[in-house]
């Protein structure tokens, strides 16, 4: 049983996931379970022990109103993970909410206690059982041991336990784990807690399997669809840092087949978040479309959870964490302290352009080195832990460990370089300042010789000249904000470019909006890039509206580069709706993470690196861990896929688990393991 403050940051943090080692014993496919409750298939139990099993789980029917099967085989495939292979016969078999499967596979020394989200009992109980009761008796070999240990724990939690029970030679370790279990239960409540009302979204279904969605009423309709926004593009940009990893190790020829399921993902997350755009937009929606919008995000985020979901499996299998746990931890630690010296000159960067700029203008990477340290700090942590692990002889935990490390290293390093990039955009745009000044004053002069019986370009001219002047005296100043100035001058140029565009003939007009278009792309670029970098590291505050903002924009862009060349007053346009919504991103995901940070966690988040629980929080607010907390992807069945205290290649303990490979799926519970 592992001990002290590295157990409790583990079950705060870390699940155990991956594909353990192929073994020469004979493979087994998913079963059929038959009409009893016992299916020995690899000669584990003598008859009268089968006899036994059987009795003792009818009585366990009687007493509870529950059912549990038990599947002994030799050894898991098709799937190969027990979680996968395990829910697949629950699923396949028709098992309920209140029914609950067993499965050991005896030569592979896996195992996995599969139950419906829905049920009486918990992940978090079903976790309890597993590592307190069931796998002791696994590890002695007792198998008639471990079916009673099952039932005693399941009557335990459905009862109101823990589902820790009785299991005959509980001691002041086990009590001691038990309080450990209490106080992160405690804690992780107020994270959760936090982090929903932060974001100010329902969740709907319970967990469940999704009722139809002509059974939701609109509101929970939008909730789900805001819902499922969020859960796929956290998935994705998790798996997006994973393949990462795989291709530095492996290279793109290994990769190829998760590089394209990645990529038809995103075209499900693009198609929408464009749909949730048409929603949001200031075009009034009847009932019948926005039900019909929202029930296609459903099923466009739940079909791309699938696509990676179905490699998430082969996806652990290439990079085998637990086989490779020595070679991949020093790749982590040499990447570690290559990010180190570059978060002092983000500092230093920070600080010379806190000089230049305004605080507005760098209020997206105002905390970015704090930040960074506070990944580094977690790193640290959890490379602590894997060494450990590996010297234990436990690569199922030293996986975990690695890859936490692995995405926390990875998240400094983009917030580091966050610093660098602004500072260049910010550089680039006073340049296009001073050239949009001097086209305005071209435009000033255009205008000026016009004819105005109206009047109408007389009140333009003056405002084009006053926005002009208060460019030219905010260049001038120490505390310049240039794409809020952009902003502004753009504004009145499309103001005074209305009203003289009918003096220009149509080649006039296009020569003219390809000048602009070249300063707009570079602004929008800047604006949409600065999103990015800002939502990405802080994805566990950052709701669906920001992200469907900076999808648009994302999209606008690119329409604006296709359009570049042959319509530059389409692509002209394009460009400023990327910049508009991009703008619209910031802010919201400010909004966001305002409310997360001033929900109770502001000090425990602002305080840099210095604290473990900071730095936990700050893996959190990175979205690190989050998924795992909020019960991940909401796609499909949900046989166990949500949170829980244990399982794991552990050996023991639990936690909570980094995001990996995959869709909604594979962002949760991963219990079960090695005995």
């Amino acid at each position: 049983m592992r001990r002290g403050w590295a157990a409790a940051i583990a079950l705060l943090t870390l699940v155990a996931a991956g594909p353990t080692a192929a073994l020469a014993a004979p493979m087994t496919d998913p079963v059929d379970l038959g009409s009893g409750y016992v299916l020995d298939e690899a000669g584990a139990l003598s008859a009268a022990d089968e006899t036994r099993a059987q009795q003792r789980l009818e009585q366990f029917r009687a007493q509870t109103g529950l059912d549990l099967w038990v599947v002994f085989v030799d050894d898991f495939t098709n799937p190969a993970g027990s979680e996968q292979w395990a829910n697949q016969v629950a699923e396949s078999n028709g098992l309920g909410p209140t029914q609950y499967l067993l499965a050991v596979a005896v030569e592979g020394r896996q195992y996995y206690l599969s139950g419906d989200s829905a049920g009486p009992v918990t992940g978090d109980q079903l976790g309890t059982i597993e590592q307190q009761l069931i796998q002791p008796q696994l590890q002695a070999e007792n198998w008639l041991g471990a079916v009673d240990a099952a039932a005693n724990g399941l009557a335990d939690a459905a009862g109101g336990g823990t589902g820790g029970g009785s299991s005959g030679d509980a001691g002041g370790g086990t009590i001691s784990v038990i309080l450990i279990v209490v106080v992160v239960l405690a804690v992780i409540g107020l994270v959760i807690w936090l982090v929903v009302r932060s974001r100010r979204k329902a969740r709907v279904g319970g967990g469940g399997a999704h009722p139809p969605v002509e059974q939701l009423s609109t509101k929970d309709l939008e909730r789900q669809a805001g819902s499922a926004l969020v859960e796929t593009d956290d998935a994705i940009k998790t798996s997006e840092e994973e393949l990462g990893f795989a291709r530095a190790q492996f290279g793109d020829a290994a990769t190829t087949e998760f590089a394209a399921a990645l990529e038809s993902a995103k075209e499900n997350l693009n198609q929408a978040f464009h749909l949730k755009q048409k929603l949001d937009d200031s075009t009034p929606d009847t009932e019948d479309e926005v039900r019909s919008w929202n029930a296609q995000i459903v099923q466009l985020c739940r079909e791309a959870s699938t696509m990676l979901d179905e490699k998430a499996a082969a996806f652990d299998e290439l990079r085998k964490l637990e086989k490779n746990a020595p070679e991949a931890l020093a790749k982590v630690q040499e990447l570690r302290a290559a990010t180190e010296p570059r978060i002092a000159q983000a500092e230093a960067t920070l600080a010379a352009l806190g000089a230049r700029y305004a605080p507005t203008a760098l209020a997206t990477i105002a905390d970015n080195p704090v930040q960074a340290r506070q990944r580094l700090a977690f790193a640290d942590e959890q490379l602590a832990a894997a060494q450990q692990a590996i010297g234990a002889g436990d690569g199922g935990q030293a996986a975990v460990g690695i890859r936490a490390a692995e995405e926390a290293v990875d998240q400094a390093g983009l917030l580091t370089d966050a610093v660098a990039k602004l500072g260049d955009d910010l550089a680039k745009a006073e340049g296009s300042i001073k050239e949009l000044v001097a086209n305005l004053q071209q435009d000033v002069a255009a205008a000026s010789a016009l004819p105005d019986p109206d009047g109408q370009l007389a009140p333009v001219i003056a405002s084009t000249q006053q926005a002009i002047s208060s460019a030219t005296a905010a260049t001038a100043g120490p505390q310049l904000a240039p794409l809020q100035v952009l902003e502004s001058l753009e504004a009145a140029n499309t103001q005074i470019d209305t009203l003289i565009a009918g003096v220009r003939d149509q080649q006039q007009a296009a020569q003219r909006a390809q000048q602009q278009l070249g300063q707009l792309m570079m602004q929008a670029q800047a604006q949409v890039s600065a999103a990015e970098d800002y939502i990405t590291a802080r994805r566990g505050a950052v709701g669906a509206d920001a992200r469907t903002r900076l999808a648009e924009a994302g999209a606008s862009l690119v329409h604006a580069r296709q359009l570049q060349a042959s319509d530059p007053a389409q692509a002209l346009a394009s460009a400023q709706r990327a910049n508009l919504l991009a703008g619209q991103a910031i802010q919201l995901a400010q909004n966001d993470v305002g409310a997360f940070q001033g929900g109770g966690m502001g000090g425990m988040l602002g305080g840099g690196g210095g604290g473990g629980g900071g730095n936990i929080l700050g893996a959190v607010l990175g979205g690190i861990v989050i998924n795992s907390m909020l019960g991940g992807g909401a796609g499909g069945g949900s046989r166990r896929r949500g949170p829980s205290m244990g399982g794991g290649m552990f050996g023991g303990g639990g936690g909570r688990s980094p995001g990996s490979f995959g869709g909604g799926g594979t962002r949760g519970r991963r219990g079960g393991g090695r005995f």
